[in-house]
């Protein structure tokens, strides 16, 4: 069988290597030369863990091509995968212009029956709006629609698809049915759960599964918040939750707010469905104004760290990613915190393992350096903002020593308050610890 993936995004890239790495000859469409050029040439234009790798072994293996023709790789294609992006509009709805776009240009090149596959994240009755435009613009075409949301996590990306929680596929055909389970196949036999459901509930799960972890991680931000006031831990409380099965650890640790592709721009459209069908999401609704006020604390916190004076001073800043093992930018903490410290009139050394890329034009007038070490010379605070493991094996007394004022905000919790001090830090501070136990 043969499979056209459209979009070369994250989601297209990712989706459309993996089924070549099953076997299935696959074609990925770009309208962009530019990035169809790149991975011509071999080059990727995300950074995804071991991506680059398969995608090598897809194309030297024939299984896998790339063009911006998109009429032959749609009418030789037995599967045509919806893999573009529907970025948030002011108001919070997605905009789906390019989903509706490439569903209008497929439909003229339709070629014997075709199963239509929404991998894009796209509100409910949208797939139904999609078979009517293919419908209209090529009566005779003989195919099916099918919601099959993506469920990958940035930097997990290849072992999410290979072996997925779940895998969701929705439809009220029940021949797209058996062509969805040909190609799911050999995840099934290795243990993948697969959920037949209607096309609307397949819309809804992606929205309501990223919501919900959205407000796990936003309610434990918050309840570290609690905890700094209060005396408690909340490593001890994130891991005494943790332990009831029906809570479970994931998405339990603190941070300074969640960012990405998806939570940001997933919550604020389920708050717009809500809306528009007057059942407003009020739980959702919190969570996305409780996320900004967690970001905010953060830049207090740093403020807090310098004494409450930012202007003239230099701060060592590690991570401007959502989150480690990726180049995404798109809504990480990174994007409120630093223009707040540069207008208080911080200087800003910005150490990141792959942020640059996108990071460099997001973030202007600060000062982009490889090595954390010379990030921290006469620095007087720290910041780890993104987890990367290059951070969680930083010498603390190394870093102590080349600083102006060794001061260290944690804001992923990666060292202990004591570990940073007994190595010379004069001050600490974390997330969800009592302030007696972070020494500022």
């Amino acid at each position: 069988m043969k499979l056209t993936v459209i979009g070369t995004g994250y989601v297209g890239l990712v989706s459309g290597a993996c089924f070549s790495e099953l076997g299935f000859d696959v074609t990925c469409v770009d309208r962009d030369e530019r990035k169809i050029s790149m991975l011509l040439q071999g080059d990727v234009p995300i950074y995804e863990p071991g991506l680059t790798e398969v995608l090598s072994q897809g194309a030297k293996a024939g299984r896998l091509h790339f063009t911006s023709a998109l009429p032959k790789a749609v009418e030789s294609a037995d599967f045509v995968f919806l893999a573009v992006g529907t970025p948030t509009r002011p108001t919070g709805h997605p905009d789906l212009s390019q989903v509706y776009t490439a569903a209008k240009e497929l439909a003229a090149h339709l070629s014997g029956y075709t199963v239509v596959v929404t991998k894009s994240t796209v509100p409910v009755g949208t797939n139904r709006i999609i078979e009517q435009s293919i419908r209209t613009a090529n009566p005779d075409a003989d195919f099916d629609v099918v919601s099959n949301p993506e469920f990958l996590r940035e930097g997990a990306a290849l072992s999410d698809f290979m072996e997925p929680d779940r895998i969701v596929v929705g439809t009220s055909s029940d021949r797209a049915r058996r062509y969805m389970d040909t190609i799911y196949k050999p995840l099934v036999r290795r243990g993948a759960p697969l959920l037949h459901t209607d096309i609307e509930s397949a819309e809804m799960i992606k929205y309501a599964s990223n919501a919900f972890l959205a407000t796990k991680i936003t309610f434990i931000n918050e309840i570290a918040g609690l905890c700094e006031k209060m005396g408690a831990d909340i490593q001890l409380v994130s891991d005494g939750m943790g332990l009831d099965h029906r809570i479970g650890k994931a998405f339990l640790k603190a941070g300074p707010g969640y960012g990405g592709s998806c939570f940001p721009k997933d919550t604020a459209a389920l708050t717009y469905m809500g809306r528009m069908h007057h059942m407003p999401i009020t739980v959702v609704e919190a969570v996305i104004t409780a996320n900004d006020a967690t970001k905010s604390r953060m830049i207090d916190k740093i403020s807090g760290l310098c004494d409450g004076v930012l202007s003239g001073k230099k701060i060592a800043l590690f991570g401007v990613t959502f989150k480690p093992n990726t180049d995404d930018m798109r809504e990480a903490s990174s994007l409120s915190i630093v223009p707040a410290l540069l207008e208080a009139g911080a200087t800003v050394n910005v150490v990141d393992p792959q942020g640059r890329r996108y990071g460099e034009a997001l973030l202007g007038n600060v000062n982009w350096i490889d090595n954390p070490y010379v990030a921290a010379e006469g620095a007087d605070a720290a910041v780890i903002l993104t987890e990367w493991d290059v951070f969680r094996t930083l010498d603390l007394k190394r870093l102590a020593d080349v600083m102006a004022k060794p001061r260290m905000a944690d804001l992923r919790n990666i060292f202990r308050p004591e570990e940073a001090i007994s190595q010379g830090f004069e001050a600490f501070v974390a997330l969800g610890r009592p302030e007696n136990k972070s020494a500022h």
